[in-house]
């Protein structure tokens, strides 16, 4: 009975500090933590803190990917900090791909708002759960799992994201196979690529080793 009144009694605490701590607008002046950024003083906290306009015009898609991605994450989004969620835009020019990743801290939540997007994801059981998509259709991808879009279209694509953090990570495999000094020995023996291939994407984008 002692152990459940414990428990009832941090919860009240809990639930005291969440109603006295409406937010914790992000204080960019200090290194970001494992917990997120620390609380702006609340007699600095403005109404800009809260919005932000850098996801309305579209980006660039003149690139080798022929993809843009414009995030809204607390680094740029300060309100966000703390309160679990952030977004962003994806421009797709026909084509165009978001190479195969994985958001290490969210799950991620895509709708499509213009064109047709094939995506997909991969379980840890290795289950391909692929699927294209069309304009208003939304696809969730569980935290951590790699996974990827691509226009199947014919005409430029954009998605709308929602991850389930305020700062969610990224790592782009490609990126970070052939994009790093890892050296080329030891990728061919882990991906069972042949020497030139290695080098030919090492090459294209920009690794060493």
């Amino acid at each position: 009975m002692l152990h459940i009144l414990i428990f009832i009694s941090f919860l009240l605490v809990s639930f005291s500090y969440a109603a006295v701590q409406d937010f914790c607008v992000a204080d960019l002046t200090f290194p970001q933590g494992p917990a997120g950024y620390s609380c702006k003083p609340p007699a600095e906290v403005t109404a800009d803190d809260f919005v932000y306009s850098g996801l309305a015009m579209a980006g660039n898609t003149s690139n080798s990917i022929k993809a843009s991605i414009n995030t809204a994450f607390a680094d740029k989004f300060p309100g966000l900090n703390g309160l679990g969620l952030s977004m962003a835009r994806v421009d797709l020019a026909p084509g165009g791909a978001i190479p195969m990743h994985s958001h290490p801290g969210a799950s991620e939540t895509l709708l499509i708002a213009k064109g047709s997007v094939t995506a997909a994801f991969i379980s840890s059981d290795n289950t391909v759960f692929l699927k294209k998509l069309k304009e208003g259709d939304i696809m969730v991808f569980p935290q951590g799992l790699l996974h990827f879009e691509v226009n199947t279209g014919r005409t430029s694509a954009l998605i709308w994201v929602s991850f389930s953090s305020s700062n969610p990570g990224l790592q782009i495999l490609s990126y970070g196979l052939f994009g790093s000094n890892l050296p080329s020995e030891l990728i061919e023996k882990t991906t069972f690529l042949d020497d030139g291939e290695v080098k030919r994407l090492k090459g294209l984008l920009g690794g060493s080793g």
